[in-house]
């Protein structure tokens, strides 16, 4: 049912920043902005992706759209919210809130756009290679191994000796901890060298992880958008697709793909006068003026002692001495070591927890160190509610993106293209439906208009799964729903050829109706099996249309089973079980061997009689 209300246009406001919450104020400035231009909504409603608003024709979108973008975004060089077109079911509430819900359509029935991101993969190599720089660095300063400087040139790492004795004792030292890399010894006199480059192993890994990664990312950023089924798959080995169905608003869509966050921990420049001449113009080299969440300035230095490249995992949960919202978070070794090493010199210090999103930091904390912090469990903590850890935590396992990424390929898809895919597809179906009806009841009668209701409800059963499970209806799906049509009906002809047989056989009318079904069912399943393994084949080993496909295909199957049996079994009990007397049935001309042979007997008997 929910299926045949559409959709309706609707404006989207959620929110830019991690720590920038969208909830009931934002909802009433909404209400207010759209009250003071005197616009009318059928519906203004706050969920988890944001204030929604259900409009009803585009032209009142795009006002409303530019409307809230100049009240809620008045600097478009750093906007604050992102305020998108999008579209919404129109189903009414009392069948929402039964949990109907609307099958979701694909890109080519609704609308929408579509990405073909290319991957830096160079660019993932290069971080990678610049993390493990200060890796080497540490691990030397662990071993007392004196250099002259560890330096990234190009795909190599470059470290600085003064003597061969130490170089060899780096070597060794460096072999054993770090296995993704290869050394060669150069230079030589008092300028030798250690050059480290990546093994081909471990740099392809590393581009595995960073598609992986981005790919993740990619999604955790597409659900603030309240995307139904975006599509986000590998394409190669550089290259990612990303289809959003029912996003109307291709340079909002662009920006929700571009947003990323990763942590960054900053020592706060405590240095008396520091602050107050940064409040005046003055900002000491080396550092940045942030303001903390609670309206307070604050001096935070440029240099990052850890990144969020060392988070193993964020997860939200309660400071255990004052009850209050935290984000716990898990380092990895490496990150360990740097933040005990940093905790433990900087005693009595303040240390700065900022996101970055967008090249732009926020400061979520500034807790004081009070003693060495060891274990690699770091906890986030003050000013926080219990949603905004959940959604920190969630940017956080999220990550940045591990290498960066340019889109290379953009097509945008109107709905009104959408709604013609959907008119010529619903007009394929319904022709085909009317065309086998036609033929069935013509040639099977009364048979064959049961035949007919039972393809209804296999239609109705499978639109009702569909919906049910939240699949997505692409072109190829409708092409899945045609094809079930006619597999179905085959069902169907194969009952209604047995119980003929039966009845030229000789047998009555109600064995012949229980021994065809009968008789039939074993048919009807083998060849449904056999079709069933094609399609599940299809489902496992294929991608994106062949998999939307199958998808149908495998349920039109199951469901057309059950049709073509148990309902049709259902309605010709109810129109002949309870006719005890029963002598016809009406399912057609019955041709039986030997008649015609008779009646040309018959007709020869009489001429001679007449001689």
């Amino acid at each position: 049912l929910p299926n045949f209300f559409g959709e309706s246009p609707a404006v989207q406001v959620s929110s830019v920043k991690a720590t920038l919450k969208v909830d009931t104020k934002t909802l009433e400035r909404v209400e207010s902005t759209l009250k003071t231009a005197s616009v009318e909504s059928f519906g203004i409603f706050l969920d988890a992706n944001g204030v929604k608003v259900r409009l009803k024709d585009t032209d009142t979108q795009l006002k409303t759209r530019d409307l809230l973008e100049k009240q809620f975004n008045p600097d478009a060089s750093d906007p604050q919210y992102v305020v998108a077109l999008n579209l919404l079911s129109s189903s009414p509430q009392w069948l929402t809130s039964l949990g109907a819900l609307p099958m979701y359509l694909g890109l080519d029935l609704r609308g929408g756009v579509h990405f073909l991101l290319q991957v830096d993969m160079q660019g993932a190599l290069t971080k990678r290679l610049d993390s493990i720089s200060a890796d080497l660095r540490s691990l030397m300063r662990d071993k007392t191994i004196r250099h002259g400087g560890v330096n990234r040139e190009g795909d190599r790492i470059v470290i600085r000796f003064r003597d061969e004795e130490t170089r060899t004792k780096g070597r060794q030292t460096l072999e054993d901890n770090q296995p993704d890399l290869q050394f060669a010894d150069q230079g030589e006199g008092a300028d030798l060298k250690l050059v480290a480059t990546m093994k081909p192993t471990a740099i392809k890994r590393i581009q595995e992880f960073a598609i992986k990664q981005n790919m993740s990312t990619l999604h955790n950023r597409i659900n603030e958008l309240g995307v139904a089924e975006p599509v986000i798959a590998q394409q190669g080995a550089d290259r990612i697709v990303v289809q959003l169905p029912g996003v109307q608003d291709t340079a909002k869509a662009k920006d929700i793909l571009g947003r990323t966050a990763t942590l960054e921990i900053r020592m706060v420049d405590d240095t008396s006068g520091a602050l107050e001449a940064a409040l005046a113009g003055q900002v000491p080299f080396g550092t940045e003026l942030y303001v903390e969440r609670g309206g307070r300035p604050l001096l935070v230095k440029k240099q990052v002692v850890l990144t969020g490249d060392r988070l193993t995992d964020a997860q939200p949960g309660f400071d255990n001495q004052t009850q209050e919202a935290a984000v716990h978070l898990t380092l990895d070794s490496a990150g360990s070591r740097i933040f005990r090493e940093i905790t433990r010199e900087n005693v009595g210090k303040r240390m700065a927890i900022l996101l970055i999103e967008k090249g732009k930091g926020e400061v979520v904390t500034a807790p004081v160190i009070r003693t060495e912090i060891g274990g690699g469990r770091v906890q986030i903590s003050g000013s926080m509610s219990t949603m905004e850890a959940n959604d920190t935590a969630l940017l956080l396992r999220a990550g940045s993106l591990a290498a960066p990424m340019e889109i290379i390929e953009e097509r945008t898809i109107g709905p009104s293209l959408g709604a013609e895919n959907i008119q010529k597809g619903f007009h394929s179906t319904m022709w085909g439906f009317a065309a086998i009806s036609a033929f069935m009841i013509m040639y099977y009668m009364l048979f064959g208009l049961v035949s007919v209701i039972a393809l209804a409800s296999n239609l109705l059963f499978l639109i009702a799964l569909l919906s049910l499970i939240q699949a997505t209806l692409t072109l190829p799906g409708i092409a899945a729903i045609a094809l079930a049509l006619g597999m179905a009906i085959d069902s169907n002809v194969l009952i209604n050829e047995r119980i003929r047989e039966e009845l030229r056989n000789g047998s009555t009318p109600q064995h012949a109706i229980h021994t065809g079904y009968e008789r039939a069912f074993d048919t009807i399943l083998d060849s449904n099996i056999t079709t069933l393994i094609a399609g599940i084949a299809l489902l496992i080993f294929g991608s994106g249309p062949v998999r939307g496909f199958a998808v149908v295909h495998c349920l039109g199957i199951l469901t057309s089973l059950f049709s073509a049996v148990v309902v049709s079994r259902a309605l010709i009990n109810l129109i002949y079980g309870r006719q005890r007397k029963l002598e016809t049935l009406a399912i057609g001309q019955i041709w039986k061997p030997g008649a015609n042979t008779a009646a040309a007997t018959a007709k020869t008997n009489a001429k001679a009689k007449a001689k």
